[in-house]
């Protein structure tokens, strides 16, 4: 068999699931919430990949920051391949200056992976006359079909008076190993994730929670794991209720993707889809990739609200 090179699954609408964007965002919207995503890519492909997400976090006086649950489920060749993280975050929340705002994070997770080998198809396994599978295959099974570790993430996240905003964080920082083999080296290489954007407002005067947004948002992303470099470059339009979001996703090996994005905020819902239209080689086989978030925001106790939350996308 030959050597792949993969990375961690990934959200077009990253600030869709700011948990998993980085685990500094935990809490920033101060009240409690429950966030959901769902992205199927390269569905031409079949059931290539499937991923799913769902957090709740909130912040939480008595230790002044936030508490966070994030889970996320992959599933990959039809559900031949699955990974399944479960973490808890906290982030202490902190004045710079006046102005300045940070959150500090730290997240431990339980990491599990499975194959589910019998179900696979090789080539020793194909009747090259017919194409017929009729031979079991010389591939040996694995030594340990079911894998699991333990992980760990950082972040920190930075926002001036709501204007300006960025992030840093690192996962996967004790790469646990994730072989299924007792003589293979394959590890969980650190994810480095860098993220800064600004909201400019549109209007006259200055928005209030009360009143109708309207604002454009600038964003960049930058992500590297191992040798895998990739750079997100794109702004959101807000005419509250509803977000449009374009973006150019570039993978400096090759250019990837033009992602397209409308959410819509009712009260307490956010609801957001996008679709990538791949540019690359893929895009003849591809079918993009389909996107679907969603988020409900708790009304906050009253006390909580001298807690500034931080004024970052949704979506």
């Amino acid at each position: 068999m030959g050597i792949l090179f993969a990375q961690d699954p990934e959200f077009s609408q990253f600030y869709a699931d700011p948990l998993y964007l980085n685990p500094a965002l935990t809490g920033a919207a101060v009240c409690p919430r429950v966030i959901g995503n769902y992205r199927n890519q390269w569905p031409g492909l079949g059931k290539a990949f499937n991923t799913y997400s769902f957090s709740y976090d909130q912040y939480v006086g008595i230790i002044h920051g936030g508490l966070g649950l994030l889970v996320t489920a992959d599933r990959a060749g039809g559900g031949n391949l699955n990974t399944t993280t479960i973490g808890l975050t906290y982030a202490y929340k902190f004045n710079i200056t006046e102005r300045l705002n940070a959150n500090l994070a730290v997240r431990g997770s339980y990491y599990q992976r499975h194959i589910v080998f019998d179900n696979f198809v090789f080539e020793d396994m194909i009747d090259p006359r017919t194409g017929e599978v009729i031979h079991p295959t010389s591939e040996k099974q694995p030594d340990y079909p079911r894998i699991s570790a333990v992980d760990f993430s950082a972040g920190l996240f930075l926002d001036y008076d709501g204007i300006v905003y960025g992030g840093f964080a690192m996962d996967h920082m004790t790469q646990p190993r994730n072989g299924f083999y007792n003589d293979n080296v394959s590890k969980l290489y650190i994810k480095y994730t860098a993220h800064v954007g600004s909201v400019i407002n549109l209007k006259q005067g200055a928005v209030s929670d009360e009143e109708r947004e309207f604002s454009i948002s600038p964003n960049i992303l930058y992500q590297q794991q191992d040798h895998f470099h990739q750079l997100n470059l794109g702004a959101y339009l807000t005419i509250d209720p509803i977000v449009f979001g374009l973006w150019f996703r570039h993978n400096f090996e090759n250019a990837d993707a033009v992602i397209a994005m409308v959410g819509l905020h009712y009260k307490s819902l956010r609801v957001g889809y996008s679709y990538d239209l791949n540019v690359s080689r893929l895009f003849s086989v591809s079918g993009g990739a389909h996107e679907v978030s969603a988020s409900w925001q708790f009304p906050c106790i009253e006390r909580k609200r001298k807690i500034k939350a931080i004024k970052c996308p949704r979506f």
